[in-house]
């Protein structure tokens, strides 16, 4: 019901995801800045994501940050993982309950999961989409979420998709989300458009309100 991607480029962390059920990211993603980040997946327990960069963040080997979850967690067979540090490979998990036809792929910089996939090639794509694109991390994670759907993507059709970037600063840099339409990839895709060339005064606006620009009406403390 769930692919997604975990990608790093340079300092900044990022998921997308995609799913036919509601409200994907909120589950999946997970993200800390200067850390990592990681995905629980496939009959989800958000806790797992959490545990993941906690252990990231104790030493910095997501290989072993992976095994350690995976060996201590309980009802691990029903769970899918990824996790990225800050170098080096990114690092999966499927248990033996995963639904479906379910797949992992990695790269440098970059892992993506599936499960109930309308083919285990679907992972792969996802990666080497990303891998090949230009632009923003944002940019590129959308571009290949596009690229899972147009290879297969999942059995049923795709409800709700989400986006997720961390950079150096303690909080969310984008998160954006679309948690159920038809054609959530398109919408995403549609909201990124809006919001990637004010992502980065918002950030100026927490850091140094008084010097950083404003967006709405006069008076907006957003």
């Amino acid at each position: 019901m769930t692919f997604s991607l975990v990608a790093r480029d340079g300092d900044r962390f990022g998921i997308a995801a995609g799913s036919s059920s509601p409200a994907v990211a909120a589950r999946v993603a997970h993200l800390r800045p200067g850390v990592g980040a990681a995905a629980s997946q496939n009959i989800t327990d958000p806790r797992l994501g959490t545990a993941l960069l906690d252990r990231l963040a104790e030493h910095g080997d997501a290989e072993r940050a992976l095994s350690e979850v995976v060996g201590s967690a309980e009802n691990i067979e029903y769970r899918q993982l990824t996790v990225l540090g800050r170098s080096g490979n990114g690092f999966a998990y499927s248990g033996g309950h995963t639904l479906g036809t379910h797949a992992t792929a990695t790269g440098d910089g970059a892992v993506a999961a599936g499960n109930m996939l309308a083919g285990g090639h679907i992972p792969r794509v996802v990666v080497d989409a990303f891998t090949s694109a230009t632009g923003e991390l944002e940019q590129r994670l959308v571009t290949a979420l596009r690229a899972a759907v147009d290879a297969g993507g999942e059995e049923g059709p795709v409800h709700s998709a989400g986006l997720v970037v961390v950079a150096d600063v303690d909080w969310h840099v984008t998160d954006l989300r679309i948690d159920w339409a038809d054609d959530p990839i398109d919408r995403l895709a549609e909201l990124l458009d809006v919001w990637l060339p004010q992502r980065d005064d918002y950030v100026r606006r927490g850091l140094d309100p008084a010097t950083a620009p404003s967006y709405g009406v006069p008076g907006d403390s957003r």
